[in-house]
């Protein structure tokens, strides 16, 4: 596969879109029963839609670590909110300044500074939402401290106390699931607003990161999305009959499902009230998308729009994104720009680690060394793609080291607090690094597509549990960190550099 570009001319205008805890099936163009996304369908219309589309790990500050860098959380190891980014590594943001761009960030990249670089006391050292480097912040809007937007709500007239916890993480009066402000004040638009004046003001090119907190919790919509969708129309969650049940497929599952803050409603109209509401979030992330997609100049703009990892939505009795299971990795990927085909859909596995290279071939650069993954151009130019993977890895680390609840409820140790995912079309192994407190889960995804029955014990499918097995053992032996083992040193020539095209 190329390593280049070759459909852009002139240097286009970049809008990249995040959207956090956006489940990669709720699309009208993806065929979800409920769901109405007519912005985000018209950008798949005029554009290529991945239909399966992963992201490599959770929570949010590991998964943007790689969709940013382009590398495996086992390379990166930003493991978790507020493990620090190594200051070494690449970013798109980087890339982007390079060429000659100002990236700007509208929202948050949840990048926790590396404290190598700063001196004791540094106040970014006191939070995991810092700022990607490379980025200037455009509207630096973290989840734990919006203040540009709060200061906005008091100058509109709203009484946000000096605890605005309280006021943005509590429902109006009255009510279960609605807002305490109007749909003209949320957040997304706040954010939607502060990017259309910023491209508007900007000679061209720019680049903007866009990085929207819904449909994150809290799990609360403004009027008219917080009754938009009937709690009675939604679909059933995947899961087990019942929680105990689901609980005997792995003893961290079945912790898991009984954590009141990850457990989802055992009512089944407050399941249903709480998907209904998380699709309305959707909805006016959606309309607030239309407003950008209209105001800006689509010409010459490359546009990406995906999430950072997806939302359980009471699959598997849970909520959030923790866990193994597809709903919180898959994620939707759109790309619309000049040359690429309009309504396409690819249904090829692919990884945020192609979304580096992605843009670096978009924008005719070279791809950093450290990239774990591929370019995705020749698809979106209607190429087909020899040798393409097609299967997709996640990992999530559990470490925690400020707390040791975890290693004392299983005797393990620090490093122990870990998973990894191989899945394809067929199959899913995961492995972890406790192994002998958490035993290995597979699943025939061919027999039980909604991954209910671990098969990883029984003597039938050893054979399949090897094979699966030894290809993650290959993976990871094939996918560690290369930044200098592509060189060599020689009498004759010097330095001799040369890196094998990532699969």
């Amino acid at each position: 596969m190329a390593q280049r570009g070759s459909h852009v001319t002139a240097r286009p205008n970049v809008l990249f879109i995040t959207a956090d805890q956006f489940r990669g099936d709720c699309l009208g163009a993806a065929g979800h029963p409920v769901v109405r996304t007519p912005n985000l369908d018209r950008l798949a219309a005029a554009g290529t839609r991945f239909a399966r589309h992963f992201a490599n790990a959770v929570p949010c500050g590991p998964s943007r670590a790689s969709l940013y860098t382009g590398m495996y959380l086992m390379n990166h190891r930003a493991a978790t909110n507020g493990t620090p980014l190594d200051a070494r590594h690449d970013n798109v943001a980087l890339v982007a300044r390079r060429l000659g761009y100002a990236p700007t960030l509208f929202g948050y990249t949840d990048t926790s500074v590396d404290p190598r670089t700063v001196p004791a006391g540094d106040p970014r050292l006191s939070s995991y939402e810092g700022v990607l480097p490379g980025f200037d912040a455009g509207c630096d809007l973290p989840e734990g401290a919006p203040g540009g937007w709060l200061a906005w709500l008091r100058a509109e007239g709203y009484d946000v106390p000096d605890d605005w916890r309280s006021f943005v993480n509590q429902p109006a009066p009255g009510t279960q699931w609605r807002t305490r402000y109007d749909a003209d004040h949320t957040q997304t638009k706040f954010l939607t607003d502060g990017v259309i004046a910023h491209t508007r003001a900007s000679a061209d090119p720019w680049f903007v990161h866009l990085s929207y907190l819904r449909p994150h919790p809290p799990y609360l919509a403004s009027a008219p999305y917080d009754s938009m969708f009937d709690p009675a129309s939604v679909p059933a969650p995947v899961r087990a009959a019942t929680p105990a049940l689901e609980g005997e497929q792995h003893p961290l599952l079945g912790v898991m499902i009984t954590h009141p803050l990850i457990s989802s409603p055992a009512d089944e109209q407050e399941q249903r009230e709480w998907q209904a509401t998380y699709y309305g979030m959707i909805a006016e992330v959606d309309d607030q998308i239309g407003r950008l997609l209209d105001a800006i100049d689509l010409e010459n703009t490359i546009v990406i729009f995906t999430s950072d990892h997806g939302e359980l939505l009471g699959d598997h009795w849970l909520r959030e994104k923790m866990g193994w299971f597809d709903s919180a990795y898959h994620v939707p990927l759109i790309i619309r720009g000049p040359g690429v085909l309009e309504g396409q859909t690819i249904d090829d596995m692919t990884e945020h680690v192609d979304v580096l290279p992605t843009i670096c071939a978009l924008l005719d650069t070279d791809i950093p060394v450290q990239c774990d993954g591929r370019t995705l151009t020749p698809c979106l130019y209607g190429k087909t793609v020899d040798g393409w993977r097609n299967t997709v890895y996640h990992e999530m680390d559990l470490r925690d080291p400020a707390s040791t609840f975890l290693e004392e409820a299983f005797a393990i140790d620090l490093e122990e607090c870990s998973l990894a995912v191989l899945r394809d079309e067929h199959g899913k192994y995961v492995q972890f690094a406790g192994h002998h407190a958490f035993p290995a889960i597979f699943f025939d995804i061919d027999e039980d597509p909604a991954q209910l029955v671990n098969r990883a014990q029984d003597p039938a499918y050893a054979p399949q549990v090897l094979d699966y097995a030894q290809r993650m053992l290959a993976w990871r032996m094939t996918h560690a960190e290369r930044t200098l083992t592509g060189m060599k040193l020689t009498g004759h020539a010097g330095l001799v550099e040369r890196h094998a095209d990532r699969r």
